[in-house]
């Protein structure tokens, strides 16, 4: 159930009592008065927190109710004493409002991360069929919940990936097994450029070496463009552009024949608006393997495109002066 325009939660303080209940990460703070219960929620996330309230018997059915833009779940304080007492109504403060955690400094607020939140919630109060109440935005979040499979696969891929934080420590090589295991994920990778990766891509630690990287780069990204969006911002580009493509390269990483139209289509876009698209001899990292071939193709189109404009600029500067 999706009701637009109707979100949730309770927010009595001051009646807590001092019971604390602990369920598979999030704790519930219990409190009751004649008519009702509720339950302040608290669901571990990575940077903090989130925080919500329950209304209704433990066993009654699972309603998630999602509140709007700078709201919180407080929002729903007179509207929620009018639904079915047969229902468990839980809300939750989206991160940033509320008396939820903040978002980590730099990260931005976006539709895809509030709908990772409600999976996190679903996760911890282990719901596998429940109702939605969504208020504006919260509206808006719940119907992203049909994301398409691409998506949903990255947001489960971050779900278990945090499930096994906690269990797994950073995995220590030698520098001889991290090497290998560089160059066995990139085949691509000359044993020589492989090294040159590692100087900035591993570190030392007792026992060996561990990778800098953050693993999370593994997961699906859940931002997706469709081919008209990608051609419209590159319709937008006002500058000299080279592409250059290796023959054994970024087109064959690309061989479903929906992935070929896709490289198809941004390619013909290029030459349409007379930019530069030439190919390479050469893999994906022919510009590290091999930087003798790709080197003399920018270094021409620096000096045509970028160098001699700025040098006549300098000259009719000059000549004015």
């Amino acid at each position: 159930m999706l009701l637009k325009g109707f979100s949730c939660f309770i927010s009595f303080r001051g009646l807590w009592s001092r019971r604390t209940e602990t369920v598979r990460g999030h704790r519930l703070w219990t409190s009751a008065s004649m008519m009702e219960t509720v339950s302040e929620l608290t669901v571990p996330v990575p940077w903090g927190v989130l925080r919500g309230k329950v209304w209704g018997p433990d066993h009654g059915h699972p309603v998630l109710c999602l509140h709007g833009w700078a709201d919180n779940c407080g929002t729903f304080n007179t509207f929620l004493p009018l639904l079915p007492k047969e229902c468990r109504f839980v809300s939750i403060d989206f991160p940033g409002h509320g008396l939820s955690s903040h978002r980590p400094p730099g990260v931005l607020y976006t539709f895809p991360s509030y709908v990772m939140d409600v999976r996190r919630v679903v996760e911890a109060l282990q719901w596998r069929k429940f109702s939605i109440i969504g208020h504006s935005m919260g509206g808006n979040v719940a119907g992203m919940k049909e994301l398409p499979k691409v998506m949903r696969q990255g947001i489960e891929d971050m779900i278990q990936y945090e499930k096994r934080m906690e269990e797994d420590k950073k995995r220590v090589y030698s520098y001889e097994k991290a090497l290998e295991r560089l160059l066995s994920v990139n085949r691509g990778l000359s044993e020589e450029s492989a090294k040159i990766l590692l100087e900035r891509g591993s570190v030392p630690v007792e026992g060996g070496v561990v990778f800098t990287r953050d693993f999370r780069i593994n997961l699906k990204n859940v931002s997706r463009t469709s081919v008209e969006q990608v051609l419209e911002l590159h319709s937008r580009i006002k500058a000299s552009v080279l592409v250059v493509l290796a023959d054994h390269g970024f087109e064959r990483m690309f061989a479903k024949p929906e992935q070929k139209r896709f490289v198809s289509d941004i390619l013909q876009a290029y030459k349409d608006h007379k930019h530069s698209v030439v190919s390479v001899h050469g893999d994906h990292h022919v510009h590290l393997n091999n930087p003798e071939v790709v080197a003399p193709l920018v270094s021409t189109f620096l000096e045509n495109k970028v160098l001699s404009l700025s040098a006549s600029r300098t000259d009719f500067h000059t000549s004015n002066l």
